[in-house]
This record gives structure tokens, sequence and C-alpha cells, in this order.
């Protein structure tokens, strides 16, 4: 049996990465509207390309539902120093927040087929946690360099709030509260409001 670990680390031609990306992305929107039963077809086709690439690149249902939890996430956290370098770091974190409540909206759409891939032995969450924690640790280092964070704020403790607000006003219904949320919080993160 091949070793798909392997295959997987070689890098990808130009076309076979967009092929991958565009495959991630109609499998992220098939299963958030249309649940876990969505067909691969119905997936592939909406990539433009034939259920052979979408087997070449993920073997099983749950490898493709897998990778696309995994792409969100890679986005949502290497996202941070783009927004660092393009605003001062008070706003960079305010403006992932915004990114933070839409990836747990795009989380609460795959639930289902993500139930499904953790039904069949995979763990779909590994490492995830550990990854938002340092996204969030690296803005409020910036911030704190900065003087705009307080500095006794902890990246867990951050990650808690947005997952409630997430919960709360995730659903894209609720956006304009979810929005005002975030802003409540980024007060109570700003330097000088410390008792």
């Amino acid at each position: 049996m091949p070793d798909i670990g392997s295959a997987a680390a070689r890098p990808l031609r130009a076309d076979a990465r967009r092929n991958r990306d565009r495959l991630l992305e109609s499998a992220v929107r098939a299963f958030s509207q249309e649940g876990p039963d969505v067909t691969l077809d119905a997936i592939a086709k909406d990539a433009g390309v034939g259920i052979g690439t979408l087997y070449r690149h993920f073997p099983t249902r749950e490898a493709l539902v897998e990778a696309a939890y995994r792409n969100e996430l890679d986005r949502l956290c290497d996202a941070v120093p783009g927004l660092l370098e393009a605003a001062p770091p008070d706003r960079a974190m305010r403006a992932w927040m915004d990114r933070f409540v839409d990836y747990m909206t795009t989380k609460r759409g795959m639930a289902d087929a993500l139930r499904a891939v953790i039904a069949s032995g995979g763990d779909p969450y590994a490492h995830s946690r550990d990854r938002l924690l340092g996204a969030i640790a690296t803005l409020l280092e910036a911030g704190a360099g900065a003087g705009a964070v307080r500095r006794d704020v902890e990246p867990g403790d951050v990650l808690t709030a947005l997952s409630g607000v997430s919960l709360a006003a995730g659903d894209p219904a609720r956006r304009e509260q979810a929005g005002r949320l975030l802003d409540l919080l980024m007060d109570g993160l700003r330097h000088g409001t410390t008792p």
C-alpha cells in the first residue's frame, strides 16, 4: 500500500496546488451549506475537477473533511503576520477577531462532517488549540510591546472569550452583534484599562 503521508509531503505542482485549493474551498462551502451527506462528486464538480482528482488529493471523505478544516485553521493563524504588518497591533488583533468568528461559523457549519471524522477515529482538532493560542499570543505580545494592549492577559482567556462570542453571535444573521461584542472585548484588552 502506498505511503500517503510521504506523497502529501512532496511539493505540489502549481496546477495540482490550485486544484487542491479549489477542492478545499468547495468542500468547506458544501459541508457548511449542505451538511455531511453532500456527495464528493458534487464537491469535485463545484471545484471544476474530476472525481479522480479529488481522490488523488483526498483518498477518503474523512481526509477531505479534515484537510478542509485544517486549511481554514491554517488560513486563520497564518493571517497574523500580515495583519500586524498592515495595521497597528490593536487594530490587527481586532481584525483577527473578526476572522476568528468567521472561522468558528465555518466550523459550526461543518460540525456534522467533523463529527463523522471523529467517529471514524480521526482527530481534526489535534493541535488546533495550540495553533490558536500561538496566534493570539503573537497578537498580544505585539500589542503589549506597542503599549496598546494590557500585559496581564492570557491567550487562553482571549480564546475562551472569542469562542463565547462566536457561540453567542456567530450565526451569520447575528454578525452585527458579534462585531459589537468583539468591540467590547477589545476595549477590555486595551492598555490602561487595568485597575
